[in-house]
């Protein structure tokens, strides 16, 4: 009976006093919280992200669906806007604009205790003709169906877009309503002389894949031209000014002349079969993650339990240049115990046989393709399995920030190649050291999902992130460029750089 307990002595019943009664109530509901906290924060050890990507979030993570959305929403062209130029303009244009700036950044220096360090980046986004923009992405969105095109190493070609498009999730994110925007350490204004740095808003990537190769090479002159008519432009030589290059055949014809820039790249490539010594490097240009093929693990995908694979592959074997590591690493690995080595592309079904055999391995191999880099890494990161990098000249995306030897185990080329070496190896890590790595994959993985509207701590804020610390050196050199007289030999190039190197360094 409610509110009574039984006594055995007696075998009567007698009434309980109030206060016990509210004192079980409290724990009971004490004991309530604690459970559906505990419930609450298991599920956010993945990250509020797989959550969001449930299609009523309202968040995009998908390129094709992003683009069908935006491309509803927003005009097929854009006019030129009021303080964009479209025709050859002067030196005095420039000098006015230099003026402009010059007392912009002098009232902000002295009204703003923390500019430029911790100020939100102030860019400037180029309405350039529908031909470079809009025209461009709806070339891909009438055609992504095509998945008979092909490149000539077996690729398709919309996934190769789709791995690329970063320049399209970049762009829809600056020029969304501000009021749809989350990031707050960049804003977009419409006066060249309120600007920190300017955007190039041209797709070369899809140019590059889906256009006729001369008529492709006639579209980078023309916005090559467009570009360097611009005041702001030739204020600075194109130093302030970001270029999103992300394919390393795009825009391939022209870049030497913008080789100022700041470029958006997968890599640097430093062995030049991509780039051109002094195009680039570090200190101006920025390293941005592929778009994942691959869907985001959720926690049942992340247990350790459930992958039975010790290290996996899955790729095309044979490539050029640094990629034909991969060859010889199958036929050191092929046959082993708990190896998983499969041929194949990212076209038809290839997503599938890819995401599940990366759920089911522990590690996934890396090693570098026709460029130091792949979006295999950013697969493996997604799925929750521990990437094994062998690519000696691989640059990473937001290094400054992310440490990437929490999540992923570095082996150089020549040690890979040692027979037995790597198979000990992995077997030598510590199933501590697997736990605490996969932990690290699950936080990190919102790092590396790009997203319209764009998420906090997501890639595109993590661009930002990273250009805010690279600010106070291009004005830097952008004001040094416009007072040291030129063939001087003070200028300075950066084009002799050390090679970049990769030391497995200790397993702790």
């Amino acid at each position: 009976m409610a509110g009574r307990h039984y006594t055995a002595a007696s075998g009567t019943f007698k009434p309980r006093s109030p206060a016990f009664i509210l004192l079980l109530a409290l724990l009971a509901l004490t004991l309530l919280f604690y459970i559906f906290s505990s419930i609450s924060t298991s599920s956010n050890s993945t990250g509020n992200l797989i959550s969001s990507r449930n299609p009523n979030s309202g968040i995009d993570y998908s390129f094709v669906s992003s683009l069908e959305k935006f491309l509803t929403k927003s005009p097929r062209s854009a006019t030129a806007g009021e303080d964009t130029v479209s025709g050859t303009t002067s030196v005095e244009d420039a000098r006015k604009l230099d003026d402009s700036i010059w007392k912009n950044e002098n009232q902000r220096l002295y009204d703003e205790p923390f500019y430029p360090a911790f100020s939100p980046l102030k860019v400037y986004v180029y309405e350039m003709p529908a031909k470079f923009t809009y025209d461009l992405l709806w070339l891909f969105h009438n055609t992504y169906k095509e998945t008979s095109n092909l490149t000539s190493n077996g690729s398709p070609v919309h996934r190769l877009i789709e791995q690329h498009s970063i320049d399209y999730w970049l762009w829809a994110d600056l020029i969304a309503p501000e009021s749809e925007r989350l990031l707050k350490n960049v804003v977009r204004v419409y006066k060249q002389e309120e600007a920190d740095l300017f955007y190039i808003p041209f797709f070369t990537t899809i140019s590059f894949f889906l256009m006729e190769k001369q008529q492709c090479k006639a579209l980078y002159r023309e916005a090559l031209k467009w570009v360097m008519d611009q005041p702001a432009w030739n204020r600075s030589e194109g130093r302030d000014h970001i270029l999103p290059v992300h394919h390393p055949w795009s825009f391939k014809s022209v870049r030497k002349f913008m080789k100022k820039a700041i470029w958006l790249l997968p890599d640097m490539d430093s062995t030049g079969n991509w780039y051109k010594p002094g195009q680039v490097y570090l200190e101006k240009d920025l390293i941005l993650p592929y778009v994942a093929n691959l869907d985001l693990c959720d926690a049942k995908c992340l247990s350790s339990s459930r992958r039975t694979t010790l290290l996996f592959f899955r790729g095309r074997l044979k490539r050029n240049a640094g990629g034909k590591i991969r060859a010889k690493l199958v036929e050191e690995l092929r046959g082993a115990d708990g190896v998983s080595i499969e041929e194949g592309t990212a076209g038809e079904g290839g997503k599938e046989a890819a995401q599940s055999g990366m759920r089911k391995s522990i590690f996934c191999l890396n090693p570098a393709g026709d460029t130091p880099s792949s979006a295999r890494l950013f697969d493996a990161i997604v799925s929750g399995c521990i990437p094994i990098i062998v690519s000696d000249e691989l640059e990473l995306p937001f290094e400054g920030i992310l440490d990437y030897r929490k999540i992923a185990l570095f082996v150089s080329s020549s040690d890979a190649l040692q027979p037995g070496w790597l198979l000990s190896f992995l077997k030598s890590v510590s199933a501590a050291q697997i736990k605490e790595m996969q932990a690290n994959l699950a936080k990190y993985a919102r790092h590396f999902l790009y997203s319209h509207p764009a998420q906090p701590l997501g890639p595109e804020d993590l661009v930002w992130r990273m250009m805010a610390g690279k600010l106070v050196n291009i004005k830097l050199h952008t004001r040094r460029s416009q007072r040291v007289v030129k063939g001087s030999r003070s200028l300075c190039t950066c084009e002799c750089r050390s090679p970049n190197a990769t030391s497995p360094g200790p397993l702790s």
